[in-house]
């Protein structure tokens, strides 16, 4: 009986592969599998209550770096629908790349029934010269997003300036691989994560040069880890490990052994 299973499982593989194959599968179609693939590495959370707020202007020109180390958000895959955490959520780096939905309550700024999926991409930090319930919006323990102009917008009328809102983790669903930005110099190797799919957070990497066994990396900040060793001339592989799911995945060869410093490769979602 067990192998009949398998056989049919093994001809539905079969003939799944062969229609990817033989013809182009529409936007929609791709889109609704990322969708199903992020839903099954990160199972949606329940919704919970905060406050949040808006930085920068229309352009989001503000919201590019950022303590994620993501740099400019449209090359790195975020664009404009983007957030910074209170470090409750930031979580000392653990929160950047986390995806949630965000809904307006309890404001006559609302726009009900409206929600947006932002990406963490920075950090709101505390200020201590102001009472937490008025200005200092993002001192622990307080929960708070300080948003993008443009995500708030969705959300509610802009000269609100703060609201309550109902929040929920999501699957982040990206378009296209993993990106892995090299920097350092020659003793030194630091790779930045963008573009990370499903639960969008990183808790470990470790690389794997040509020649080598794999080096754990350490958390430099955000999205950054770092290596101190020579690994020019060999191509290099990257072991990621989810901080929310504790998935681990293997990227085989992602950079080739001619890979230069600055340059970006992209390798398989987790």
């Amino acid at each position: 009986m067990m192998r009949s299973v398998i056989a049919c499982l093994l001809l539905c593989a079969t003939l799944l592969v062969s229609v990817d194959h033989g013809r182009a599968a529409s936007p929609k179609s791709l889109k609704k599998r990322a969708t199903n693939a992020a839903k099954e590495i990160y199972n949606a959370g329940g919704w919970k209550q905060a406050f949040a707020t808006f930085y920068g202007d229309e352009t989001a020109r503000e919201t590019m770096g950022g303590a994620c180390g993501y740099g400019n958000l449209y090359q790195s895959g975020y664009g404009l629908m983007t957030a910074a955490l209170s470090s409750t959520l930031f979580n000392s780096g653990y929160g950047c790349g986390q995806c949630y939905e965000i809904t307006c309550t309890l404001s006559k700024h609302c726009y009900f029934g409206k929600s947006v999926v932002v990406t963490a991409t920075n950090l709101c930090p505390p200020n201590w010269s102001k009472p937490s319930n008025n200005g200092g919006w993002c001192n622990p323990p307080r929960v708070h997003f300080d948003m993008s102009k443009p995500a708030f917008m969705k959300i509610a009328f802009w000269r609100a300036g703060i609201i309550p809102v109902s929040y929920r983790r999501v699957p982040c669903v990206r378009s296209g691989g993993m990106n892995f930005k090299l920097g350092g110099n020659r003793w030194w190797l630091m790779v930045f994560i963008t573009n990370v799919g499903g639960s969008g957070d990183i808790k470990a990497v470790s690389v794997k040069g040509s020649r080598t066994g794999w080096i754990a990396m350490t958390r430099n900040w955000g999205v950054g880890f770092q290596v101190f060793k020579q690994l020019q001339g060999q191509s290099l592989s990257f072991m990621v490990t989810c901080y929310s799911t504790g998935k681990t995945t293997v990227h085989n060869n992602v950079a080739p052994a001619n890979w230069q410093l600055g340059s970006t490769y992209s390798a398989k979602q987790l």
